[in-house]
């Protein structure tokens, strides 16, 4: 039998105000049931709660942990400077809010070798702390709420566009020049379509599992979700042929209900049969996606989905062109990486 190799990993964390999860994200990368040698390298950006003093504090506890500044809090920045203050032949990407499986590196180290892929990720499962982080959770891992994303609902493992997170081969990472610090968001889209064009292979497991902690209000999560719409729109403006209808479908469901209201306030009622059809879509589809949880977490579902699916295709459809060109003109050419047996 083939021995697995367990290379020396290298676990990157951008972190902004993360002073709720920081430890807890830290120790579940600490306690990784994985034999190799390991190190945490944590970008610290311009937080205004405890996260750098927490960071502090796991660096003294831990010779493992370090920490580089990250001064403009941007998560390709930031995730740019830890890639280049680490050393280990495999990267592996966490977000501050991410609690790694115990077997999640040594799982992934095993993908990359069977597979001789580039990058490898799974599935974000969302976990909440309270009713609405519940019910937030449950809008995000459902149909519903996201459409077929493997990475949210689970799926069948094999080839991917792109992945949640990832763990790399680090010379993958230094052909490629690291992630373009021009997408704020989307950047692992655009780094894994660079490494896709030159040859290597994305590839999706449901074995990998990262428990994700959700936006704690209303108002966090439709801001999570704006961007989300406005940088997907950069990315299809990047990339014409990377579009497809579930991308589509928020900012078209958004016009209709504006529509329906609008007619519905000035012509004719029927108007509003637009709105309050979707209205009942997601608090049908809420009941699905609510079992097993309280009551007061399902009652909360459809606010979530509502806020999901408007502040998406709000973003999208406001999303300026000049964000686009921006982008554009920071294009890098995919760097073509080594044939592997």
């Amino acid at each position: 039998m083939t021995s697995i190799p367990t290379p020396a990993v290298s676990v990157i964390m951008p972190v902004l105000n993360e002073e709720r999860h920081l430890r807890s994200a830290v120790r579940h990368i600490l306690e990784q049931d994985y034999p190799g040698e390991l190190e945490v390298v944590i970008a610290l950006g311009p937080s205004t709660d405890r996260t750098d003093e927490i960071a502090a504090e796991l660096v003294a506890a831990d010779a493992r942990v370090k920490t580089v500044p990250n001064p403009t809090g941007r998560t390709p920045a930031g995730l740019n400077a830890a890639i280049k203050a680490s050393r280990h032949p495999v990267v592996v990407r966490v977000d501050g809010h991410g609690m790694l499986s115990p077997d999640y590196i040594a799982t992934a180290v095993r993908l990359l070798h069977e597979k001789g892929a580039a990058n490898v990720g799974g599935i974000m499962h969302a976990e909440g702390e309270n009713d609405w982080e519940r019910a937030v959770a449950a809008a995000m891992t459902s149909r519903i709420g996201v459409g077929n994303a493997a990475f949210h609902t689970g799926g069948e493992a094999g080839e991917a566009e792109t992945v949640y997170l990832g763990v790399f081969r680090r010379e993958v990472l230094e052909q490629q020049g690291g992630y373009n610090e021009e997408f704020i968001r989307a950047q692992d889209w655009e780094l894994n379509y660079r490494i896709r064009q030159a040859g290597g292979l994305i590839w999706f497991s449901p074995e990998l599992l990262v428990s994700y902690r959700p936006r704690p209000s209303v108002r966090e999560l439709a801001k999570q979700y704006r961007n989300y719409g406005r940088w997907r729109h950069v990315v299809a403006r990047y990339h014409s042929g990377s579009i497809n209808p579930r991308y589509l479908a928020p900012p078209v469901a958004l016009l209709a209900i504006a529509a329906g209201t609008v007619v519905g306030a000035v012509l004719t009622p029927w108007g509003l049969i637009v709105p309050g059809g979707y209205l009942a879509a997601i608090t049908l589809g809420s009941l699905p996606a609510g079992k097993g949880l309280t009551a007061g977490a399902r009652v909360r579902i459809p606010l979530a989905l509502a806020t999901m699916h408007l502040s998406w295709g709000w973003g999208f459809l406001t999303s300026p062109r000049r964000l686009a060109r921006k982008v554009i003109a920071s294009r890098r050419e995919p760097v073509t990486t080594r044939s592997r047996d």
